[in-house]
């Protein structure tokens, strides 16, 4: 199965979305896993007050990300890690917009990708009561992580990822969006050739 994507999760300090405090990435190549990674980020000036509400889902506080680097310092990590891929996130919507917010904080120009939602791609595989991602993550057979770890959350999206497409006989992102009539959507501006 040729399947390659990257998986990526953010927690953020607050209810802004350029609040990123957190990421996570997983890349998977023939729908396998090879690769992870996440790191802690100090969200921008203006966005860096952590709620107590946003603590209490992820356990992050201002004090974890003493030291760590801004988005505008680790954002090439971030595109040098997924290689282009397509990107996948539970939500996409969500983890989207911290990349386009967090950018536009930072005064940085977005980076170009393509998208696809596992919680789209769950409501189309599976028949469940809820499609939140412990519970899909489970339909996938991916159980007992820790959910709000940026990490551990995108390694659950790359497993329902993986299997939807074993489930629907997808071989590559655009197959599965296909078979599941999710839409693949994209960030950012293209580099003209």
């Amino acid at each position: 199965m040729p399947l390659d994507f990257t998986a990526i999760d953010f927690e953020t300090a607050n209810s802004s979305s350029a609040s990123a405090c957190s990421v996570g990435l997983i890349k998977v190549r023939s729908g396998r896993v090879v690769d992870r990674t996440g790191w802690l980020i100090q969200p921008p000036l203006g966005h860096d007050e952590f709620l107590e509400w946003n603590t209490r889902i992820h356990g992050l506080r201002a004090s974890d990300v003493v030291g760590a680097a801004g988005w505008a310092e680790q954002l090439p990590d971030l595109i040098d890690f997924a290689e282009g891929d397509h990107l996948v996130a539970h939500n996409a919507g969500f983890d989207m917009g911290v990349i386009r917010a967090a950018c536009a904080a930072t005064a940085l120009p977005c980076p170009d990708f393509s998208y696809l939602c596992s919680l789209q791609v769950a409501r189309k595989t599976y028949h469940l009561d809820s499609y939140r991602l412990p519970v899909a993550a489970m339909a996938a057979g991916f159980e007992d992580f820790h959910h709000h770890d940026a990490l551990a959350d995108a390694e659950a999206c790359a497993a329902i990822i993986i299997h939807a497409a074993r489930r629907h006989d997808a071989s590559t992102i655009s197959e599965l969006a296909a078979a599941t009539a999710a839409r693949v959507g994209r960030i950012g501006t293209p580099v003209a050739a």
